[in-house]
């Protein structure tokens, strides 16, 4: 049986956001043409950044056998040498200038196409995902189908079979290796998340017009259904790095694909979220959120018990204040037995978002992760021009170390972090029941950070449905800042037509166990592996969730709540409820000050006011718990 699946076939339900949806020949009909001059400027300012500013050229080349910057200077020479005839079309241009980039396997780095494509996304109605079988065999199956799209048996649960007449495992392989996953998990699930949505700024439009997909229906009937590409404009960001500020700008980490992906499939398979991010003005109920395209909080009950549920769908949110303020008020609403971290499909954000946060659910003092510029005289000539007036960045602590590399020939500058380390410890531990993580090759970029510092400083288990994050290790800066803001009169020149491009300007450095181990490429390994059922596509991760559940309540419990009680305008009397602890340290304005003894769960004791107040919780000798408040009542 077959049918097309054409804009006619939509239901009058289509949601409004998506009513500009047109039919992918005819959004090509009306794709624009760049003149030769144009496209030759696209390729010189793409052997600026890749050859100039691109911190992990020479790891690329050594891991993948490439030379982008050689393909680049054949792409300019046919550009200014071959006669017309033989000029590549502009649909060809982009695929050469896309191969290029995507040769790198650094989402990070990207040829942005322009208008019109850069603010188009191309969809079908419908979201297939992975599981495996009990025997180890991969299963594909229909989870969402949007809810305007009506057909009597393609609906979710169907097993997927056939992709445009190939088995569906090697559509997705092929399908892939034409994106820039760092590894092959990363990779295989490039090749799922895109068999249905295409970000057209940074992928060329599908080579087909329209897919025919082969699927088993729930009574084991075989069928055959034809979907037909459709174009619409791009769902905006939560974060406009313009109107956050050059502070938001230049501490990007994100998969911008990824990005662009996931408020597509939220405007097709979960329109609520977004219309409830457009008007909330103030959570519901304790764990209503006032980024609800954010965060998600809920109670899970399991046979192990019932824990805390955070998901954390991307960092990208500017300023990290509202982020962190939020993440703290969720966490406290949650259970304090135990809390599960789910960043699985995060392609990252703000970097600060990512680091500030781990704080609160160690004891231990957090080292954020140092970043590094490769060597050249651009990069120097970039911090010796952005000091400590800059207003877009204070880059000069690199400075002296690129110098040095003139006479050392060292690769790489020293490394520095993004995040203040003070303000990466200045809240403290706020949860103190066990944490595990829950990550997938889609977490990248300030995701892996944030992963890796995890990991790094022991705050918990990583579960991974994949053996790797992402590994999408840097800093991302575009290249219309470097015309405007970071390096301007210097050889950058502005793009033709809305094209654009994003570089890993700064790569980095894990710490701890780890320390100096790039992410890039490399990813976080999980501690745990679990692979996705069936049950846990269609059923709400429930094996998952039990797994994860599980790790925790094979874990001590603790809690630490202080309360502070006014005695006069300079003293205030503290009370400690302590499980979980025998000891606990006093700090006042960070120097030591008394070591308690917890007797039946208690500690009491007078502090004066206006003191920064640090109590450690121990275990016999293990530091368990850091809690730290300002005297102020």
């Amino acid at each position: 049986m077959k049918r097309v699946v054409s804009p006619k076939s939509f239901s009058p339900g289509g949601r409004e956001h998506l009513a500009a949806a047109t039919g992918l020949p005819a959004f090509l009909a009306q794709a624009g043409t760049l003149t030769r001059e144009e496209r030759q400027r696209i390729v010189e300012q793409a052997l600026i950044l890749v050859g100039e500013n691109y911190a992990h050229l020479p790891l690329k080349r050594a891991m993948h056998s490439i030379d982008p910057v050689q393909r680049l200077r054949l792409l300019l020479q046919t550009l200014k040498a071959a006669p017309e005839p033989d000029q590549p079309t502009e649909v060809e241009f982009h695929r050469e200038m896309t191969d290029i980039f995507m040769s790198l396997r650094d989402l990070h780095t990207n040829y942005l196409l322009p208008a019109p494509y850069n603010q188009m996304t191309a969809f079908l109605p419908f979201l297939v995902e992975d599981y495996v079988h009990a025997d180890g065999r991969r299963g594909y199956v229909v989870s969402h189908v949007a809810d305007w799209f009506e057909h009597p048996t393609f609906v979710p649960n169907v097993e997927v079979l056939y992709w445009n007449g190939m088995p569906i495992e090697r559509a997705v392989t092929q399908n892939g290796q034409r994106y820039a996953g760092s590894n092959r998990e990363a990779r295989h699930a490039r090749g799922v998340e895109t068999l249905t949505i295409r970000a057209l700024l940074v992928s060329p439009p599908p080579d087909e017009e329209w897919v025919i997909v082969g699927y088993e229906t729930e009574a084991g009937e075989k069928l055959e259904l034809r979907f037909d590409w459709q174009v619409a404009p791009s769902i905006p960001s939560g974060l406009d790095p313009d109107s956050a500020g050059r502070g938001a700008s230049v501490a990007l980490g994100i998969d911008l694909e990824n990005e662009i992906v996931r408020r597509m499939r939220a405007a097709l398979f979960a329109p609520e979220v977004l219309a409830a991010r457009a008007e909330a003005a103030a959570p519901l109920g304790a764990l209503g959120s006032r980024f609800p395209d954010i965060f998600t909080a809920k109670e899970v009950a399991t046979p192990s018990g019932t824990f805390g549920h955070l998901r954390i769908r991307t960092f990208n949110h500017w300023p990290p204040e509202e982020f962190l303020g939020e993440f703290l008020r969720l966490i406290a609403a949650l259970p304090q037995r135990g809390l599960i971290i789910d960043v699985r499909g995060n392609g990252g954000g703000v970097i600060m978002n990512g680091e500030l946060i781990l704080q609160t659910l160690t004891p231990r003092t957090i080292e954020p992760e140092p970043v590094q510029f490769i060597n050249t005289p651009r990069n120097l000539e970039i911090c010796r021009r952005n000091g400590p007036q800059s207003e877009w960045a204070d880059l000069s602590a690199w400075q002296p170390s690129i110098a040095q590399a003139l006479q050392t020939g060292a690769v790489f500058s020293a490394g520095f972090p993004i995040s203040d380390p003070e303000a990466c410890n200045a809240i403290g531990q706020k949860y103190f029941g066990p944490v595990v993580l829950i990550t997938d090759a889609l977490c990248y970029s300030t995701t892996d950070i944030f992963a890796a510092g995890f990991q790094d400083h022991g705050i918990g288990t990583v579960i991974g449905i994949d053996g790797n994050t992402g590994a999408g290790g840097a800093n991302v800066w575009e290249h219309r800042f470097f015309v405007s803001d970071i390096l301007p009169d210097s050889g950058y020149e502005e793009l033709p037509n809305g094209a654009g491009m994003r570089i890993s300007i700064r790569r980095t450095l894990r710490v701890g166990g780890h320390a100096g181990a790039p992410v890039e490429d490399l990813g976080v390994i999980p501690q745990v592996r679990h692979f996705l059922t069936r049950n846990d596509v269609l059923g709400g991760n429930e094996d998952l969730i039990a797994k994860a559940a599980a790790l925790l309540a094979a874990r001590p419990a603790r809690s630490l709540k202080v309360t502070l009680r006014r005695i006069s305008s300079t003293r205030a009397a503290v009370t400690a409820e302590a499980e979980g602890m025998t000891r606990l340290d006093v700090y006042l304005d960070d120097r030591p000050n008394q070591s308690l003894e917890v007797e039946n769960g208690r500690v009491q004791f007078e502090a004066p006011q206006s003191q920064m107040l640090e109590l450690r919780g121990f275990d016999a000798t293990q530091l368990v718990a850091r809690y730290r408040t300002e005297i102020r009542v």
